[in-house]
């Protein structure tokens, strides 16, 4: 338990939104938008996937670590996307 009431977990995912930052040709970006798709379908949270060649300041941010995901523009993770947090970071 990591100490929070639950009356603040039962937060809905209303005004979340998950961006999929991926590059073209990219293996573990298909992975990425699967559970993205998944999950984000599960609860109803809109998803949007940016690629990277096409944003210089993207390129520069992320281009170690695609793919990367977002939670309200925050960066949730990179590499392999584990559905149990995202859904975690969604609906907490």
């Amino acid at each position: 338990m990591d100490g929070m009431s639950p009356l603040f977990r039962r937060k809905s995912p209303e005004g979340r939104v998950v961006t999929l930052i991926r590059k073209p040709g990219c293996h573990l970006c298909d992975d990425a938008q699967l559970v993205i798709e998944k999950v984000c379908g599960d609860l109803g949270v809109p998803w949007e996937g940016k690629d990277i060649t096409e944003d210089p300041r993207l390129h520069d941010q992320y281009w170690e670590q695609i793919p990367v995901v977002l939670v309200d523009g925050r960066q949730h993770t990179f590499w392999r996307v584990d559905e149990q947090r995202l859904r975690k970071a969604l609906t907490d």
